[in-house]
């Protein structure tokens, strides 16, 4: 038995050799984002404004003012390390994964964790994790096209020749068929694939249809700022004559217009959100998913391991006569134990295969596991031709031989030559077990008088001794998550290579009931037109071959539907690639799955597949409330900024650096308290969103643009309430800047639900939220009250009776937003 290598070899080899990766890209350095963020209109606009303030001798106004940038490049860097650190989380999931033998036992490791003198394990659809000597092999063909560009596959084995070749297999390249172990000889920069330099540093990916929306916005409004900004300009230089504060208060206006956070805000959104994911078991390999995930429509999934827990257990057995329960069986082991026994005889020692598995842990179960020393004499593997295997075992203590065969039930019936009659007896008991879900193999034997075996198993003249029936368990977690999928829209569809009984009780247990029942031959049999009408209707496929589940997923998305798909193996590639949502398998699943995915489900749960949907719909509501309170704010500012150059007799309210405060709150509430924001109630009570609508359309800026309406009318009214009652322009300027920071802060705690009231931010402790929050109600009351920072804003204390105007102003705008919202939910349930 092949032990492979100790935890602390596997360790002290892991220092010596390194790694098996090849180099990736390096970090930004601090310099590099400082670079990146100056480039940023928003940021050359503050920069200009901070250097004209300097020029004109107001040296405090432009130090504060270029201050302000660094700190801004600090909250930039700070989002760019954590979007970092969740990407090396995500990495490290992602990285290929390898089955080795470590201390005689098989264990599933990252890639990465590969050593040299590992035994690996690889099977058909596995990418080769390190070169590697072959140790055993069964059929086994590999592409090695990655490496070579040579498109016929080489059939490798243990023979060495002199080019390496047959003998040797090497990292990335791809398992066609068969399996087998082998030695790893060398692994990271040492081998083949890193010694041509071949680098996968980076996949670049296209724009989203978010991003592309958000860039042409941000364009237009680039566009609309440098128009206003001249306009400004003008206007203040026409009324007021002094063109050095005209040109500044035209940079205020662009400032204030330009909403930069939409870049920087997505990132995050989509960075935190697939790190999210990752922490539900779900690992995005592309982003862009998550947009996705809140519109669809429709759920493929695999039976085995994804509703199932892909552990087997044998459930009931069958003598000929009478069929018994686990219960009654481990009861009546001594009758029983020859068909447990001669299943174990016709199993592989120190199998991976579920079945062999669950008869191994049966035999041990009745305490059987030791009786007797058996050396196998051969073997006859499974084929396509014969759905069978048969194992001929001589018996240690008295040279006795038998050989075991166990295999689909109609074949060991016609091996058995049993007649009509027993026929018929027996295959009704396979229906009875199949009802119930039940996988059923035979199990048959007979004694050998020599060791002059024959050619073909099916030259022995076996004897039936009876049926297994094993059980591969839902997980219980699955009605549930099926249920959810109901309440939200989400219709699901149920594909398995199992019999349409078995299909049809998996189904009734987990709440996916159908009489309707497409099997894989009836669905070759229909032309596109006929899928497309028939897929509207059936939520089980039984029978299916993996190639057609890419018709599955055609049939669907030409009815308009979303379509996530599930699958594992090689050939579901073509479906995982073509589906909205290709969602792979982490633990069963090939490597061919995987990369031809979107989404990777590391421990194969279904019930992640929901959550990740559930994580979707929240992530996509919280992206588009921060982008409604974007606009929604920007609109005050601005119209605050304009107001006064059409107004020549009212004193200025905002400058760059009231505008740049603003933007200080704005930023981290955007990209962290949004963000961190729990999802909306009924959030799986919902139909799926509709793919085709904009993500910002023109009624979503409507909405935005009349809360940010709202909160500049409230400031405006506060403004002129205050000149009427004689303030000075310091004064005026301080208790309508009040007014708009407390307004802003009630728009952000009115925005950051739909469907939940203002005050569950705080019994439902948003923390991010009310610390940002908290430091900005305390950096206000330090303004207004520290006679050196007033005079740096520009500001007059009037006496704290005189800020009631402004939280009252503000509250009134809370009051009107909240009844709205109240109204709004009210109509809709």
């Amino acid at each position: 038995m092949i032990k492979g290598l100790t935890a602390i070899e596997a360790k002290e080899k892991l220092k010596i050799y390194g790694r098996n990766e090849l180099p990736t890209v390096k970090p930004k350095s601090i310099w590099k984002i400082a670079l990146e963020v100056m480039k940023e209109p928003m940021f050359i606009l503050l920069i200009s404004s901070g250097l004209l303030y300097i020029i004109l001798g107001d040296l405090t106004e432009g130090i504060i003012l270029l201050f302000t940038i660094l700190i801004i490049v600090f909250i930039t860097f700070h989002q760019y390390q954590k979007t970092e650190k969740a990407l090396d989380a995500l990495k490290m999931l992602a990285s290929p994964r390898a089955l080795v033998i470590r201390e005689g036992i098989e264990i599933r490791i990252s890639g990465s964790e590969v050593v040299p003198k590992d035994i690996i394990i690889i099977h058909e659809g596995d990418r080769v994790s390190a070169d590697a000597k072959i140790l055993e092999s069964v059929n086994l063909v590999v592409d090695e096209s990655m490496l070579t560009g040579e498109s016929i596959p080489v059939i490798k084995n243990t023979k060495i020749d002199k080019s390496n070749k047959s003998g040797h297999i090497f990292s990335g390249t791809l398992v066609i068929s068969g399996k087998g172990k082998a030695e790893v000889t060398a692994t990271g920069t040492s081998t083949q694939f890193g010694k041509i330099g071949t680098s996968l540093l980076g996949i670049v990916q296209d724009n989203t249809r978010l991003q592309k929306e958000m860039k042409v916005l941000i364009r237009n409004l680039f566009y609309i700022g440098a128009i206003l900004c001249i306009g400004v300009v003008a206007a203040f230089y026409f009324t007021r004559g002094n063109f050095i504060k005209s040109l500044l208060n035209g940079l205020a206006t662009a400032i204030a217009i330009l909403p930069e956070e939409f870049p920087v805000v997505l990132t995050v959104f989509l960075a935190l959100g697939a790190w999210r994911l990752s922490k539900k078991n779900v690992l995005t390999r592309n982003p862009s998913v998550i947009e996705t995930l809140g519109s669809a429509t429709v759920l493929c999934s695999d039976k085995t391991g994804t509703i199932t827990q892909n552990k087997m257990e044998v459930a009931v057995l069958y003598n000929g006569e009478e069929i018994f329960s686990k219960n009654v069986f481990l009861e009546k082991k001594d009758q029983l134990s020859n068909i447990i026994i001669a299943a174990q005889h016709a199993s592989q020692k120190d199998t991976i295969d579920p079945m062999e598995k669950a008869i191994e842990k049966t035999v041990d179960l009745l305490g059987l596991g030791k009786a007797e020393n058996y050396k196998l004499l051969k073997e006859y593997s499974l084929s396509n031709q014969l759905f069978a295997m048969t194992r001929v075992l001589e018996k240690v203590s008295d040279n006795t031989i038998s050989a075991s065969i166990k295999g689909a039930p109609e074949v060991i019936f016609k091996l058995c030559k049993l007649n009509d009659i027993e026929f018929e007896k027996h295959l009704s008991a396979v229906n009875q077990m199949a009802v119930k879900g039940y996988r059923v193999i035979a199990v048959a034997e007979t004694s050998v008088k020599n060791k002059q075996l024959p050619e073909k198993q099916s030259e022995f003249d076996f004897k039936f001794l009876g049926l297994l029936g094993f059980e591969d368990p839902i997980r219980p977690e699955v009605p549930q998550a099926i249920k959810e999928c109901k309440e939200a829209g989400i219709k699901i569809i149920m594909i398995t290579g199992d019999y349409p009984a078995t299909a049809k009780s998996i189904a009734a247990q987990i709440g996916l009931a159908s009489d309707v029942i497409i099997t894989g031959d009836e669905f070759k049999k229909m032309d596109d037109d006929e899928i497309r009408d028939m897929i509207a209707k059936v939520t089980i496929f039984a029978r299916v071959v993996p190639e057609q589940k890419l018709r599955i997923v055609m049939a669907l998305k030409s009815n308009n539907e979303i379509v996530a798909m599930t699958g594992d193996g090689v050939n579901d590639a073509p479906a995982l690639k073509a589906a909205d949502i290709g969602i792979a398998m982490g633990n069963k699943g090939t490597d061919v799955a995987r990369e031809a995915s979107s989404l990777v489900l590391l421990d194969d749960n279904f019930a992640s597949i929901v959550s990740a949907i559930r994580s979707g719909r929240r992530i996509f509501d919280n992206l588009q409330k921060a982008m409604s309170y974007i606009i929604a704010i920007h609109i005050p500012i601005i119209g605050l900024t304009l107001m006064p150059g059409f107004l020549p007799s009212i004193p200025i309210l905002l400058m760059p650096l009231h505008i740049v405060f603003m933007e200080l709150i704005i930023d981290p509430i955007c990209s962290i308290a949004f963000e961190y924001e729990q999802e909306e109630k009924g959030i799986m009570n919902r139909p799926p969103r509709n793919p085709n609508e904009k993500f910002f359309g023109g009624r979503k800026i409507l909405v935005s643009s009349i809360e940010g309406f709202l909160l500049l009318l409230v400031v405006i009214a506060v403004y002129f309430i205050s000149i009427e009652e004689g303030h000075t322009d310091g004064e005026v300027r301080a208790i309508a800047f009040s007014s708009l920071i407390v307004g802003n802060i009630f728009l952000i705690l009115t925005n950051l639900s739909k469907t939940r009231s203002f005050m569950c931010v705080f019994t439902e402790k948003n923390y991010a939220v009310q610390i940002i929050l908290g430091i900005a109600i305390i950096t206000l009351l330090l303004i207004l009250s520290v006679p050196h920072l007033q005079q740096i804003f520009s500001f007059e204390f009037p006496g704290y009776k005189h800020f009631m105007l402004s939280i009252s102003g503000a509250v009134f705008m809370l009051f009107i937003l909240e009844a709205i919202k109240y109204l709004r939910n009210r109509k809709m349930n």
